[in-house]
């Protein structure tokens, strides 16, 4: 078992620190449907988290509670070694958690460039009639943060469309954008719903990539949710498994995929 306080490296080298959040025994109900029941798991600092399951089995239930959009009847979560009190999605981006949708959330009508750059709104102190006159620590703090959406565009590949009106691009470059505006929050930890949903091969192996070295070298904690098991397989640290609301397994990637509640439930027949 894994002691919460330590981290450890991976047999690819890679830095794991401690648990960073904790979900204790979430409950989630809507009316008389048990949408999560009694699930705990922990994420921790610098890993990749897979959440897994079959559709309808809680998966982006669960990651909205997390990121505030539900508050769970049942149980805690727990960010930093702290209890964290019943939040709007607002104050959970405030401690540091960006998301992406399994429905893209765009604004179509708006450059790439200006829709990055809603992600900064966090960054944005400067008052009303500052921003207004754009003079002093407005002008400084605008400029600042264009430097860092440029950033973001540069490191996604994304500067041949920086100024074109979102509504105009293919699929897969819109999900290349969304997942854009949430680094340019500075996330410490980075929810991905579906990141890959109804992307060919060629634009899954981009996007693998990108979630890789976002994790690299940016160190941000990420927790995704993704159907395609190559995908999860070859990704995650660590992966927890729904099915109907339940927790049915959690560990390594060859745990799961060894796991006979998983296969049973999920990954199919099991072949020697």
């Amino acid at each position: 078992m894994l002691d919460q306080t330590e981290g450890f490296v991976t047999e690819d080298g890679r830095k794991i620190g401690p648990v960073v959040m904790e979900m204790k025994n979430i409950t989630l109900r809507f009316g008389g449907v048990v949408a999560i029941k009694d699930i705990s798991f922990d994420i921790r600092e610098g890993e990749i988290r897979a959440i897994i399951g079959p559709n309808g089995a809680g998966k982006s239930s669960m990651l909205n509670v997390i990121s505030g959009f539900y508050h769970p009847q049942e149980g805690e979560v727990w960010y930093k070694g702290a209890k964290r009190p019943a939040m709007k999605p607002y104050q959970v981006a405030r401690q540091g958690i960006a998301r992406t949708f399994q429905n893209i959330a765009l604004f179509e009508g708006m450059s790439v460039l200006d829709n990055v750059m809603t992600g900064r709104f966090r960054q944005m102190t400067s008052g009303f009639w500052a921003q207004a006159l754009w003079k002093g620590p407005a002008e400084r703090e605008e400029i600042a943060n264009r430097e860092a959406v440029e950033r973001i565009i540069d490191f996604l590949e994304i500067q041949h469309i920086r100024k074109t009106p979102v509504g105009r691009l293919p699929y897969g470059l819109k999900k290349r954008v969304e997942l854009a505006r949430a680094l340019a929050a500075e996330p410490s930890i980075l929810l991905l719903d579906e990141p890959m949903a109804g992307m060919n091969v060629e634009e899954k192996e981009d996007m693998s990539r990108f979630i890789l070295d976002v994790n690299d070298e940016f160190g941000t904690t990420i927790a995704l949710i993704e159907h395609d098991m190559g995908v999860v397989m070859d990704l995650s640290d660590r992966v927890v498994v729904m099915d109907y609301g339940k927790k049915i397994g959690d560990g390594t990637p060859d745990e799961v995929r060894n796991n006979q509640d998983v296969i049973d439930a999920y990954l199919g027949v099991a072949h020697d």
